[in-house]
């Protein structure tokens, strides 16, 4: 199994900056991609940004510009720094690992996720 950490949310004015940080435990080994998805109150999940290990970016429209996703392989972490935020950008934000195993099995793991609230 795999196991995700979230940390770094918090409550943040709006035009401030919060960073995520995200620690994968337990059986990481063969794990390609990893992300972040948010969830809004009354909203469905929709993705944030995700990273290969090779270090390939993928964000949502709403991102780009503001968020930028890192990672560190070696640490077994990946980081979300959220520039420029806005009252919409309040969620629970959530870590991701999408785990291969084998046999064309691929799983996607989440974390408990994060508190983010921007006030206005």
């Amino acid at each position: 199994q795999v196991q995700l950490v979230e940390s770094g949310g918090g409550l943040v004015q709006a035009g401030g900056s919060l960073r995520l940080s995200c620690v994968a435990s337990g059986s990481i080994f063969s794990i390609n991609v990893m992300g972040w998805y948010r969830q809004a109150p009354g909203k469905q999940r929709e993705l944030v940004a995700t990273i290969t290990s090779g270090g390939s970016t993928n964000y949502a429209d709403s991102m780009k510009g503001r968020f930028t996703i890192s990672r560190d392989n070696a640490k077994n972490m990946v980081y979300l720094q959220m520039n420029s935020l806005k009252p919409e950008d309040t969620a629970v934000y959530y870590c991701t690992a999408e785990k291969d195993y084998g046999r064309g099995v691929k799983v996607e793991h989440w974390g408990q996720g994060t508190q983010v609230t921007v006030s206005s």
